[in-house]
């Protein structure tokens, strides 16, 4: 990762469908084009939702990791 664009952590751990995609969106709003955030969730459905959200706002979804507990995610805001 570029050391000039280091990505903040976002913890969603807890939360369920639909808020980790609604609280990424509302987080994503205050963010420059191009910087990166790592989210953290526990809810399953994260791993459709995110992706589709990334897609659906010209998001770009870096990486994915399965986590002991979740998922996380690399986003990098769009233009």
């Amino acid at each position: 990762m570029d050391e000039n664009n280091v990505a903040a952590r976002y913890d969603l751990r807890g939360l369920k469908c639909p808020l980790p995609v609604l609280k990424t969106k509302k987080r994503m709003t205050a963010l420059e084009p191009g910087a990166r955030i790592w989210v953290e969730t526990s809810d399953p459905l994260a791993t459709v939702d995110i992706p589709h959200f990334c897609s659906e706002y010209g998001h770009k979804l870096l990486e994915t990791h399965s986590v002991e507990g979740g998922h996380r995610f690399l986003i990098e805001k769009g233009s």
